[in-house]
């Protein structure tokens, strides 16, 4: 028996190594992709040699931490599907041995505790270390600094806290929920965490529908589009007189008109880039032209009537059965059924799904005009700004599991802490929230379509010089002051 138990110990400390270190292999790739990406965007004339540059050397690190951990929380859910199948196709492989329930449950765990811990902790103390100067009396240096950041942190807990002990108090104000308040582990934190993470799928409800309408525009700037009924050597020619014409303009500018000269250098940015594009599209082949675009919007539209379609039937499902809710029942567990009703086709089709949610929700964050001003440049990008960015692609990613869940997408029970909020188990709100996704997708798509199909009647009909269009990108020439319109 002793013998038999030295056995079980071992084997359950070996598995638990082999766990542990395909976790740290797994992050290790997912910082070292991270980190490269962040340095794409950040801003060179922040590296000083001075204690500056350690306080931006240390945020950096911090933020390539919360983007390996975005990253992951965004990988988790497909992860998790795709190990499900291929433990159900071959369970008795020898080589996927590794892949079990108790490493994926692990990832949950750790993906959760990562989140709370770089939205709660690294990245406030990333931006108030980025921020401070040391207290007034005090030596000047990284002590100081480090000491008002801390300072700072705990203020901000105490604030934050207080505020949701007093939220808290008025929504449930009974004694149980009072006690249970006073536990910060086991209650406290995953009740702020579902609060952030309503806030993440609120967020999600309003940038995934734009991001939806707004995919068919960005992948349009980024592949060729079709020619018809354009003459693309009359427009290179205009193109390159319009551009002659704004070089001749700035070198005849004095260098005291400043104001002046940023506008028309601006300008010949934008001439010089409609050339660029232009060029590209009379260098493609005509199989880049005339296939590969269509095929693309084609699949594009695929995709988002499956959502559409998939939450649909996610609003009927949860109005004649209660199993639909995200907060129901635990499940078979990982490995013993296909989570999925056409099996290895229908679980493939879920991830893609999610992937594209994820890429469509990130676009439409940066097209609100709220967030403009938020999207990073290359090379040009302060660490202020790429904290923000940071976290708020955290917040997005956190709650994407728990949107792909409600709006019924996959039907993979969520692991770890994503499981426990709340407002999970509200049945008016979890209805609500597929209604409003379902309504905002088909409104942004009809709207998006419908002025798309105008604008190309417009240019067909040759109408578009009298701006019938309310889309302020499709008048590129300004009036003058007589009426008339100034084109070369």
């Amino acid at each position: 028996m002793e013998a038999d138990e030295v056995t079980i110990r071992e084997q359950n400390f070996h598995s638990q190594v082999r766990e542990y270190t395909i976790c740290f292999l797994l992050f290790a790739v997912l910082y070292i992709v991270s980190y490269f990406i962040i340095t794409r965007y950040k801003r060179k004339a922040d590296e000083q040699e001075d204690e500056d540059a350690i306080v931006n050397r240390i945020s950096l690190f911090l933020s390539t931490f919360t983007l390996a951990v975005s990253a992951g929380a965004v990988l988790l859910l497909p992860f998790s599907i795709i190990s499900n199948e291929i433990l159900l196709s071959f369970p008795q492989n020898y080589y996927i041995q590794w892949l079990n329930g108790s490493l994926i449950h692990g990832l949950w765990n750790l993906a959760s505790l990562f989140s709370n811990l770089c939205l709660f902790v690294l990245m406030p103390f990333a931006f108030f270390f980025l921020e401070s100067e040391g207290f007034a009396g005090l030596k000047k240096g990284i002590r100081a600094r480090i000491l008002e950041t801390l300072v700072m942190l705990i203020l901000l807990a105490l604030l934050i806290l207080g505020i949701v002990w007093v939220a808290s108090a008025l929504i449930d104000n009974d004694a149980a929920s009072m006690e249970s308040l006073y536990d910060l582990w086991e209650f406290y934190l995953p009740y702020l965490y579902s609060c952030i993470s309503l806030m993440g799928c609120l967020l999600l409800l309003l940038c995934t529908p734009v991001g939806l309408s707004r995919m068919f525009t960005v992948m349009g700037q980024l592949l060729v589009k079709p020619t018809i009924l354009e003459d693309l050597d009359e427009q290179m020619y205009i193109i390159t007189l319009e551009e002659e014409a704004i070089q001749r303009r700035l070198n005849g500018i004095s260098s005291t008109v400043e104001y002046q000269t940023v506008e028309l250098e601006r300008e010949l940015e934008k001439v010089k880039s409609k050339k660029t594009n232009l060029e590209r599209r009379k260098k493609a082949s005509a199989w880049e032209r005339n296939l590969v675009y269509p095929a693309v919007m084609i699949l594009l539209l695929i995709e988002t009537s499956i959502s559409v379609l998939l939450v649909a039937l996610n609003i009927l499902y949860l109005l004649v059965d209660e199993t639909a809710m995200p907060k129901g029942s635990g499940g078979p567990g990982i490995g013993n059924a296909s989570l999925s009703t056409f099996g290895f086709v229908g679980a493939a089709l879920e991830i893609i799904l999610i992937f594209y949610l994820m890429v469509s929700s990130v676009v439409g964050f940066y097209s609100l005009r709220f967030f403009e001003n938020f999207t990073p440049r290359k090379d040009d990008t302060t660490m202020t700004k790429i904290i923000g960015n940071c976290v708020s692609i955290l917040v997005l990613s956190s709650a994407l599991p728990v949107m792909s869940r409600t709006l019924g997408i996959t039907r993979f029970d969520l692991l770890g802490d994503f499981g426990r909020f709340n407002w999970l188990g509200n049945f008016y709100i979890v209805l609500s929230y597929n209604l409003l996704f379902a309504i905002m997708t088909t409104l942004c798509l009809v709207r998006k379509f419908t002025s798309a199909v105008r604008e190309e009647l417009l240019k067909a009909l040759g109408l578009d010089k009298l701006h019938l269009s309310n889309n302020p990108r499709d008048s590129e020439t300004k009036p003058s002051a007589n009426g008339h319109q100034k084109t070369l």
